[in-house]
């Protein structure tokens, strides 16, 4: 390896082909497709996007990889590198100079671990605030244990404030797990490729804010039954007829209820002050 990975920045190169092609199918890339890379790394992903994509930008916060990757890849036309964190750079500004390159439709990445809950926020916004501009799909490498917590059924461990959050804004697909030791250096848990779709739901919350409010709520205490996490909102005695009504189990815990579930609640307490 020419580069050595960074602990401060998260990095584990990916050295599976294996796993790269699945990362590529799952992305369904057309000629037409303008992607958005997150950290492209050694650029083993960006020379397959590059080839296949009318434009590929590549966000990388790293200076030292970012002339590496602008010795492999800075005479191709289609390839935009932009050096910075993708939390703080505004993308529609910085490519506002770069007609190719502006309104990027689909995200592929291999994403730090450590900021993956920042950047699905950056990608897919809030419930109360999603993007104004949907990309078409985001394929994503990232830690199994929150691949498994946003693709999560109700009533099951992994489903939690995230999965409700996330599928609000999008289909979530598992594509494959991927070994530790598809990576230099091995990371210490396993990953997985997922894909998300964003989307509107055909009966979304009247309230987005307050949906947003009470998941959080709701989520507080996972131990505890939902209509004690909603003490401070609603009192349980006044909460209980309501849940039978909306055909929710009064003894049940926020992860039992599904994401209509947890929209027609919102519906339902709308006007009920937090």
């Amino acid at each position: 390896m020419n580069s050595q990975p960074r602990k401060r920045f998260a990095q584990h190169w990916l050295n599976s082909e294996a796993i790269l092609h699945k990362i590529i199918k799952a992305s369904n890339l057309q000629s037409t497709d303008r992607v958005l890379e997150i950290g492209p790394g050694t650029g083993i992903l960006t020379r397959q996007l590059i080839t296949r994509a009318e434009a590929v930008v590549s966000v990388e916060i790293d200076r030292d990889l970012c002339k590496k990757l602008a010795k492999k890849f800075g005479e191709k036309p289609n390839f935009l590198l932009l050096q910075g964190d993708i939390l703080s750079l505004n993308l529609e500004d910085l490519l506002s100079p770069y007609p190719l390159f502006q309104n990027p439709n689909k995200v592929v990445a291999n994403i730090p671990y450590n900021i993956t809950g920042p950047i699905l926020e950056k990608l897919l916004g809030k419930i109360a605030s999603p993007v104004p501009k949907n990309y078409e799909s985001i394929v994503l490498l990232v830690q199994k244990e929150v691949a498994d917590r946003l693709v999560a059924h109700p009533s099951t461990k992994a489903f939690g404030a995230l999965s409700v959050r996330v599928q609000y804004l999008a289909d979530c697909e598992l594509i494959c797990p991927v070994p530790a030791k598809a990576f230099y250096p091995p990371p210490k848990v396993e990953s997985a490729v997922i894909r998300l779709t964003p989307r509107s739901l055909e009966q979304p919350a009247l309230n987005p804010r307050h949906l947003e409010q009470i998941v959080t709520l709701g989520f507080s205490s996972k131990r505890k039954m939902l209509r004690n996490n909603l003490k401070s909102m609603i009192e349980s005695d006044r909460l209980t007829p309501i849940l039978e009504q909306l055909n929710i189990n009064p003894q049940a815990r926020a992860e039992d209820l599904s994401l209509e579930n947890w929209v027609q609640l919102s519906n339902t307490l709308q006007d009920t002050p937090l």
